[in-house]
């Protein structure tokens, strides 16, 4: 059997494809072989931004692969780094995920997808929590789609399973940009090399900062910031990118980030 992940490199961009006909649904030796691609990708001082999406043109990913459990492929709580897709439980990931949505997004697939920073879709993704239909819990989505768009859209996805079409998923503020299916992954490069030409130390702060202040009340996490008690903002302040991004602003030039 072929791979079930392609990846390319180009540059600091990382490209992560789930590649299982017919639906890229994901077993326990998928969501393992993510895990470590995207531990290899938070672990590479080279690599800064990943993009992950979905083979073909009418899944990006199902999720679970009911099919594979059904068969023997039970669930036993190992589903590698990083968690189920390698991304929702991966500690310290503090570079920029894209996820380019190319068509269905159901299940583990959308919690997948809510685990990248920023979701651009093409114009006939649909998405759906469909776990309730085989009476099991969209546990990751429970915790986190409530805390992403108004409570009662999200207390209707989880309990009735209805299907979102790619424009509503956009009009609640879970879809970013929605664009031809054509001009998916391009656009998803284009935003790739936006972000890889940025500071990545100021990146990994705002992605801990994010983080870290979820479950703290405002003050806390702003004096955890001024006492650089967030590792990620203790380097940033101490690095030479700190200085240079003062210095090219005085000098009016574009900075040249070196991580460091």
């Amino acid at each position: 059997m072929s791979d079930p992940i392609r990846t390319r490199q180009n540059g600091g961009v990382l490209e992560v494809v789930i590649d299982r006909p017919k639906a890229n649904a994901i077993d326990l030796a998928t969501s393992r072989s993510l895990g470590l691609i995207f531990r290899d990708f938070r672990d590479d001082p080279a690599l800064r931004v990943a993009i992950v999406s979905g083979a073909g043109e009418k899944f990006f990913c199902a999720g679970w692969d009911l099919k594979a459990a059904a068969s023997g492929d039970a669930v036993d709580g190992d589903y590698g780094v990083g968690g189920f897709g390698g991304l929702q439980e991966l500690r310290d990931l503090n570079k920029p995920v894209i996820c380019a949505v190319n068509g269905i997004c159901c299940g583990g697939g959308l919690e997948i997808a809510l685990s990248a920073d920023l979701i651009l879709a093409a114009e006939h993704a649909t998405f759906a929590l469909p776990e309730i239909r085989s009476g099991t819990v969209a546990d990751a989505a429970s915790i986190k789609l409530p805390k992403r768009i108004p409570y009662h859209i999200a207390m209707d996805m989880l309990l009735t399973g209805r299907w979102l079409d790619v424009h509503e998923a956009h009009r609640w503020g879970f879809v970013n940009e929605v664009l031809p299916a054509d001009r998916l992954i391009e656009r998803a490069w284009e935003l790739a090399r936006l972000l890889e030409s940025g500071p990545p130390l100021v990146y990994a702060a705002i992605k801990e900062i994010v983080r870290e202040a979820e479950g703290s009340t405002f003050q806390t996490a702003m004096n955890k910031i001024t006492k650089r008690q967030f590792a990620t903002v203790d380097t940033l302040y101490s690095s030479e990118d700190q200085l240079e991004g003062a210095r090219a602003f005085a000098e009016k030039r574009s900075p040249i980030w070196k991580g460091k």
